[in-house]
């Protein structure tokens, strides 16, 4: 019962903190606009915490800071252990795992949700002949193009097809990765639960 009422309370102090983390990420998205003394408190409290997330190389991709997903990822993940102890009163190494596995696949799957998305508008750019040479889709060309490259050379070996037709691939295997990694996360986190499908 003591057990319950802690995690009940931890569980809301993290809710808390996330909500204050994400207003930070949305902050930090105007540059320009100052919050004055609530920016600054806020900032005190969230950057740290959002900062060793920063620091890791591979969470960057060309322009786009991931960073923050990995970081909100976690505390839902510490989240919802609590809220596990805090309804059931107890906790299992399934329940761990399960919850574990769950929160990496939320990050993952929202990175490649949003490289199949980008891949989407690239498309439609491409097939209706409209400005490519924009700014904004070299920064989009820049992330993509790593990910397309390495999803072509499995799939057209050393073949060489055109732009269209590697965006094409790059999206199907996108949604197929999406949606069979989504569900094979599910199956895998009803065996952790010990639930059945």
């Amino acid at each position: 019962m003591v057990l319950q009422i802690i995690a009940r309370v931890l569980s809301a102090v993290v809710s808390v903190y996330m909500v204050l983390c994400f207003l930070r990420v949305l902050s930090s998205w105007l540059p320009g606009v100052d919050l004055g003394r609530p920016g600054d408190i806020l900032a005190s409290a969230t950057d740290p915490f959002l900062g060793l997330f920063s620091r890791i190389s591979w969470l960057h991709a060309g322009a786009f800071d991931f960073s923050p997903i990995a970081a909100l990822a976690l505390l839902t993940l510490v989240n919802s252990a609590l809220t596990t102890i805090a309804f059931s009163g107890t906790i299992s190494i399934g329940l761990i795992l399960g919850m574990v596995l769950k929160a990496l696949w939320t990050a993952v799957g929202f990175v490649i949700s949003f490289f199949a998305i980008c891949t989407l508008l690239r498309i439609i750019i491409v097939a209706a002949h409209w400005n490519g040479l924009h700014p904004i889709w070299r920064v989009v060309d820049s992330m993509l193009n790593p990910v397309l490259f390495r999803i072509n050379r499995i799939i057209y070996r050393n073949r060489i097809v055109n732009y269209l037709q590697s965006l094409i691939t790059g999206f199907v295997v996108l949604v197929v990765l999406s949606i069979g990694g989504g569900e094979l996360v599910d199956r895998l986190v009803h065996l952790l639960y010990g639930l059945p499908f």
